[in-house]
């Protein structure tokens, strides 16, 4: 019989992070429906630690699905990317990382409602997780300011609309955005949806 990894022993916190680090895979495969005892093994604990940490399974899930969403990591790799390359280059970056992250969690959209239902803070801080990458997004475009019609702020926004849009296929109504790549989202962020532009007609008057 296989013996279960065991973890040294931990400070409350880090073994809160331990579990949390180990639930979240389980959450975005199994949903709700993930046992301790599935996160226990996982853990490499027994199943008893982790009610020494959380009070139920509930509260296991929920603190889970906020780790998810914690906007930092992402906040921190836009920050990482930096200024210094070309406008393209930087945001194909920033799609190709916040594209991941977003297909990674998609499948937990679908169980929030059901942890958070007793927390009415919820949806005030996923948007606020929205609000501080899209203020990260809006300072690696800030030196591009003077080349956009639209200003840093809006151009974050509109990109965060279409990477959503990449990863939830057209929020379910079964359009073709959802086969973008990363390339695609950039171009037609910057440079519109025209394959080349029309020809100018000409101002010479005609004698």
């Amino acid at each position: 019989m296989t013996k279960r990894r065991r973890v040294p022993a931990m400070a409350p916190e880090d073994r809160r992070a331990a579990l949390i680090a180990a639930t979240l895979p389980l959450l975005r495969e199994y949903g709700t429906e993930v046992s301790t005892r599935q996160i226990a093994e996982a853990a490499g604990v027994a199943e008893g630690t982790i009610f020494g940490v959380f009070p139920d399974k509930a509260s296991l899930l929920r603190a889970a699905l906020m780790s998810a969403f914690d906007p930092q990591p992402a906040v921190d790799a836009l920050a990482a990317i930096g200024t210094h390359i070309e406008l393209r280059a930087r945001l194909r970056e920033a799609v190709a990382m916040l594209r991941a992250g977003m297909s990674a969690n998609a499948k937990l959209l679908a169980g929030p409602n059901e942890l958070m239902a007793d927390d009415a803070g919820f949806r005030e801080r996923m948007m606020d997780n929205r609000r501080r990458i899209q203020a990260g997004l809006a300072a690696l475009v800030e030196p591009d300011r003077d080349r956009l019609r639209r200003s840093p702020e809006a151009t974050a926004q509109l990109l965060l609309m279409l990477i959503a849009v990449s990863v939830h296929r057209g929020f379910g109504q079964g359009g073709e955005s959802g086969d973008m790549d990363d390339e695609e989202i950039v171009s037609v962020l910057l440079d519109g949806l025209l394959v080349r532009p029309a020809p100018t007609p000409s101002t010479e008057s005609t004698s």
